[in-house]
């Protein structure tokens, strides 16, 4: 029993000393772990929270849309645009509150929220999409080198031939017939090989366009 005893007691000065040369860091490393856990859990709660009240002011959005409410569309986009600009929410919203204003005539209002997704919305073919929408405002606001500037960064493909048309639409307003061809063309080559209905009717338009301007040169 005395031979187990001792034992024993060597096993404890042995932990001790352990203890004493490692215990400060197992004790960091331990804490470290605890608060990077909780963070962790804060974290998703609050992108969580974030998520739902976005999700509740989208739907404010959406239902001054159905009521064509320019005013409330812009109040509950602006308001997640500053407080959830993090979230999905933040992109559709932008967007669809434009599309009020700009049903309502109200270009300069229009032009707010575009600006902001086509350079900060977080999905990028929602950033390609918001350029097209501003050169196109622009565009109505005889803008003209303003909305060229928009229609120069890569787009998303799936809407090259409709920055091609709209640039063309642009350079005829400012009476480059030449450039303008040179836009349609780009157009059409993009349409040509689209079998949708939609882009079968787009590529009629662009080629009609095209045949105003002179044709392929």
């Amino acid at each position: 029993m005395a031979a187990f005893d001792l034992e024993e007691q060597e096993q404890i000065s042995q932990i001790k000393g352990w203890w004493e040369s490692y215990g400060s860091a197992v004790t960091v490393v331990a804490v470290v772990a605890a608060l990077a856990s909780v963070g962790w859990q804060g974290w998703n709660w609050h992108k969580g929270k974030q998520g739902a009240e976005a999700s509740a002011l989208y739907a404010a959005v959406q239902e001054a849309a159905g009521e064509r409410n320019a005013q409330k569309a812009r109040e509950a986009a602006g308001a997640i645009i500053e407080k959830y600009s993090g979230t999905p929410y933040a992109d559709l919203a932008a967007l669809l509150s434009a599309k009020v204003q700009t049903e309502a005539g109200d270009l300069k209002n229009a032009r707010v929220p575009l600006a902001w997704a086509a350079e900060k919305a977080n999905d990028p073919a929602l950033r390609s999409l918001a350029r097209l929408r501003l050169a196109t405002v622009l565009l109505d606001e005889k803008a003209y080198d303003e909305a060229l500037a928009q229609l120069q960064a890569p787009a998303d493909a799936d809407l090259a031939a409709r920055f091609a048309d709209l640039k063309g639409d642009i350079l005829v307003a400012q009476g480059k017939p030449a450039e303008a061809r040179a836009a349609y063309q780009a157009a059409v080559d993009a349409l040509s090989a689209a079998v949708k209905q939609e882009a079968s009717a787009l590529r009629e338009i662009a080629q009609a366009k095209l045949d105003a301007v002179g044709g392929a040169q």
